[in-house]
């Protein structure tokens, strides 16, 4: 850990200015320096992160989406037609992940019903039926809740 710090420390301080030396001993070690060692290796580290001007780019080198049918304003990167037949298909995946969670929705309801109706052998404590029942009604809830987020994703 000491070793990683002091490299990263070495690295950010003088990696504009000083070469760095990597030297590793008899035993293993690996140690980092500013001050060549004998048996050492210089190591190129670059620039500092964010030390780079970024890149100038002129307005003709923007890179411009291609649309692929139907027109489009000169600064739009989807055409009009194509975003609808995207809208389309978004809202026919919604439709089919409402119907899925009403599915699942009614038959956690008749898992809940059926098991309330129905004390397990090994609920000999009241406790545990109950905390069964919990998951079961909890299954429910989250049912719920995921057909009520997809009518509101829907109504948009």
């Amino acid at each position: 850990m000491n070793r990683l710090l002091a490299l990263a420390l070495l690295l950010t301080a003088t990696a504009h200015a000083a070469p760095v030396y990597k030297f590793v001993d008899q035993n293993g070690n690996v140690t980092y320096t500013n001050v060549p060692v004998p048996g050492a290796q210089q190591i190129d580290v670059g620039p500092p992160a964010g030390s780079r001007p970024p890149a100038a780019r002129s307005p003709a080198a923007k890179p411009r989406a291609t649309v692929s049918s139907g027109a489009a304003p000169a600064d739009a990167q989807v055409a009009p037609t194509v975003q609808k037949q995207r809208d389309a298909g978004r809202r026919q995946i919604l439709e089919q992940e409402l119907a899925n969670e009403q599915k699942a929705l009614a038959d956690a309801r008749q898992a809940l019903t059926d098991g309330k109706a129905v004390r397990n052998g090994d609920e000999r404590n009241y406790a545990k039926y109950q905390e069964r029942i919990k998951k079961l009604q909890d299954a429910v809830t989250d049912r719920e809740k995921n057909i009520q987020a997809l009518q509101q994703e829907l109504a948009r």
